[in-house]
């Protein structure tokens, strides 16, 4: 799944999510072009497992997305036997 374009603020992307056993989820964050932000792509990530409400999304490079608050990016959504519920932007 590849969302609009959006603008958020809050420093940390956070998900409500559950996946199988063997299922993951994972999340990639793209410029306005769709072409993924370095440190932000789906390699990056850590995936994430289990059966979780209010998650928080973490990369290699760390989970704090303060410095792109107020600029458009696209969510990048992979699911691997899993169900994406909800996701948010929050504060650190």
């Amino acid at each position: 799944m590849v969302t609009q374009p959006l603008i958020f603020s809050g420093g940390r992307l956070r998900l409500n999510y559950s996946t199988s056993a063997a299922g993951s989820v994972r999340v990639e964050l793209q410029e306005e072009s769709g072409a993924a932000l370095a440190g932000f792509t789906l390699d990056d990530m850590d995936p994430m497992y289990g059966d979780e409400l209010d998650e928080a999304v973490s990369w290699k490079g760390g989970a704090d997305l303060s410095a792109l608050q107020g600029k458009p990016v696209r969510l990048r959504v992979a699911l691997k036997d899993a169900d994406l519920f909800a996701f948010r932007f929050a504060g650190n």
